[in-house]
Order: structure tokens, then C-alpha cells, then sequence
């Protein structure tokens, strides 16, 4: 399938207001499509089918599938390509937005020093005018300027229209193989990723690191963590660990699922406290943002490991059940002409207001030069 038929079969499906999502992982040269056959809303609990799902970030709300049995799967090529990261301003009166977000955050940093708060992440969204209302246009411009982000655009005529380019992986499980992503501490990209991070920020990364292991230690065998590294992400720098392990026989995934999301990189620690603190304070719903969307349970081909990639290898290759989640970040939802952007950090003892207001504003940039 060539690129264009790829994207005009995907523009006739959104004309028709039926269900698709198209998406490309990072640093890969191929985009996937999904388009459901019918509009019907589908949730899945137990996680054990097969498609692509988008949860939200309440946990005890339902995750929506668009299940492989009534979809369309398509896929094509494209090259990929380095655009500058070009700062953005907003040309958007912030001011009550920002009162509101610092005094959020001085919230947040008396909670944790006055109860068993240890972290909280804060978020707010900021809602501006898109004069490009056509999502696919929109999906492009995200695709050329973030080759290492997994880039999509999402919709459903009874849920809404999403689209992101996500630094950040929940989970990644090819047979019993399994790995995840801790990512945290944010600095704007200043031409090297050699940075100096402050107490705070390397605080922020053992926390995420520490839960993910806890957590998971009834699922899984066999820990391996990663040095932490600093990995840029469009305009920003953040650190980052990866966490792989074997899991055990006949673990559920929903069980890892429940045990992870939302991750302290999202919620905060104790995680039932964070979350209660961000229902009750943010003064907005977050719905998919810091939720998780991706690929569940879908068959891929491993083939043999060798140094020669013959065709006797190929002949070999070993069918598996693969699920790749990511985190939904650096993300909005399209209404009516309008970008709802959303963006946050990780709020600890020794935050600052001003600078963790200043983190958003970075974040915020991401999203708004491709509108």
C-alpha cells in the first residue's frame, strides 16, 4: 500500500465517523492502521484480547479496544526525517493559569511534608485554537518532528479525538519477556545531553525505578536495571531507566497492568494517596492523559538469533504474543476547533513553584509548534 492510499483509506474512515487509530513506534520507518468496521464503543477489563487499547488515567474506569476482529489492520512506509525543534510561543493570556498551577504545586509540596505523601505529579491543561482541524494533517507534522517518540492519532465517535507523541513506554512483553521504561526529571534540550540534574530530579527517577521494581517482584523473575541515562525528547531532556525481566509462567497481564498504572512517572507515591490528591486538587478531568494506549496481545515473528540472516533462519521464525504500551504524554484532544494540550511534573519536598510552572510551559511547546 502506497502512502497516499494509506492516508486516504484513513480520511474516508474519520469522514464516516468510524473508530481508528494510526500510530508509529519510535525510530521505526513504518505506520500502522487500525479502522474498526462499526462505531460500537468496546471495553476491555480483563485484557486479554486483542487489538489496541487506550485507557484512561482513573484505573478504576474502562479501557477502550479497538479489537483486531472487527478492524482493518493496514501499514505502509515512510521516511523519516530530523526536523529543528522550534521554540513556540503562546500568544495566550497564562496568567490565571499559572496562579492557579503554583498555588497547586505549593499544595502539593505541604501535603508531602505534612503526610505520607512522598511525591505528587501536578498537571493542568492550557486550550488553544487550531486552525488546522484536520487530524491526519496534524498526525503528519507530528510524525516528521518526533522520530523517537510513539506518534498517533486516535478516535472514536463516542470517546473523542486524541493525538501525542510520547516519550515514555508502560510496558513492553514479547512472549515472557518483559521490559519497562522509568522516566523522570525534565530540562530543556540545550544542544548536549551532558547535563548536570539537581538531588530533586535524580529523587524523582529513584522513585519510579523502586516502585516498578517492588511491584512487580509477584509477577516476574530475573531483574536486570539499566544505568540511568539522559534521553531527549523534542525540546527536553529527561532520565531514564530501563527495567527488563522474565515474567513468570501463567502471570495475567492484567495483573502487571493493576500493579503498575498509574506509575509514580504519572501519579505519585503512595499511589493510592497521589491519586486521591490529584482527583481532589487538579479541578479538571484528565481523562486519557497519563493514561496508556498500544498494542495488546498481537502476534509478531522472531526469528533465531544469528549473525547470518539467511532464509534457513527466517524459515525458523518463532510466532509470539507481543503487548507494547506507552504512557500517554505530550498529548491533546481536538473539540470544535480547539487543541486541549496537557501537560505536568513530578512534585516533591523540595520543588519550586515557579520552576515546576516553567517545566509545563516547556512541555507545553511540544505539542503547540504543530498546530
Amino acid at each position: 500500500m502506497t502512502l497516499e492510499e494509506f492516508y486516504k483509506q484513513v480520511e474516508t474512515h474519520y469522514q464516516n465517523q468510524l473508530p481508528f487509530v494510526v500510530y508509529r513506534k519510535p525510530n521505526q520507518a513504518k505506520i500502522w492502521g487500525r479502522l474498526q468496521s462499526n462505531a460500537d464503543l468496546v471495553f476491555t477489563q480483563d485484557f486479554n484480547q486483542k487489538g489496541f487499547v487506550f485507557s484512561p488515567f482513573d484505573n478504576m474506569k474502562n479501557t477502550v479496544l479497538i479489537p483486531n476482529e472487527i478492524s482493518e489492520i493496514i501499514h505502509t512506509k515512510i521516511e523519516l526525517q530530523t526536523f529543528s525543534e522550534a521554540k513556540t510561543g503562546s500568544d495566550f493570556n497564562l496568567n490565571d493559569a499559572k496562579n492557579f498551577h503554583i498555588q497547586l504545586v505549593e499544595k502539593g509540596v505541604s501535603a508531602i511534608k505534612n503526610s505520607e505523601l512522598k511525591k505528587v505529579v501536578l498537571s493542568r491543561q492550557e486550550i488553544v485554537p487550531a486552525s488546522q482541524t484536520k487530524p491526519i494533517a496534524t498526525f503528519k507534522k507530528l510524525l516528521n518532528k518526533y522520530n523517537s517518540a510513539f506518534v498517533y492519532c486516535w478516535y472514536h465517535p463516542k470517546v473523542g479525538l486524541w493525538l501525542g507523541a510520547t516519550p515514555e513506554t508502560l510496558i513492553k512483553i514479547e512472549g515472557s519477556r518483559f521490559s519497562i521504561m522509568a522516566l523522570a526529571g525534565t530540562q530543556d534540550f540545550k544542544g548536549s545531553l551532558d547535563v548536570v540534574w539537581k538531588e530533586k530530579e535524580l529523587q524523582e527517577q529513584q522513585f519510579v525505578t523502586d516502585f516498578i521494581i517492588e511491584n512487580l517482584k509477584p509477577s516476574v523473575e530475573h531483574f536486570k536495571v539499566s544505568d540511568i541515562e539522559t534521553v531527549k525528547a523534542g525540546n527536553l531532556v529527561h532520565l531514564k531507566t530501563i527495567i527488563s525481566a522474565q515474567l513468570k509462567p501463567k502471570v495475567p497481564l492484567e495483573q502487571i497492568i493493576d500493579a503498575l498504572h498509574p506509575t509514580p512517572a504519572v501519579c505519585g507515591l503512595p499511589k493510592e494517596a497521589a491519586k486521591a490528591f490529584i482527583l481532589n486538587h487538579e479541578n479538571y478531568n484528565r481523562e486519557f492523559y497519563t493514561g496508556f494506549l498500544g498494542e495488546l496481545n498481537c502476534e509478531i515473528k522472531v526469528a533465531p538469533r544469528s549473525s547470518k540472516r539467511n532464509i534457513e533462519n527466517r524459515a525458523y521464525a518463532v510466532t509470539k504474543k507481543s503487548t507494547q504500551l506507552y504512557v500517554n504524554l505530550r498529548c491533546m484532544q481536538l473539540i470544535n476547533q480547539q487543541a486541549i494540550i496537557y501537560v505536568g511534573g513530578g512534585i516533591t519536598e523540595s520543588s519550586n513553584a515557579e520552576q515546576e510552572w516553567e517545566e509545563t510551559v516547556s512541555k507545553s511547546i511540544v505539542i503547540k509548534s504543530v498546530l
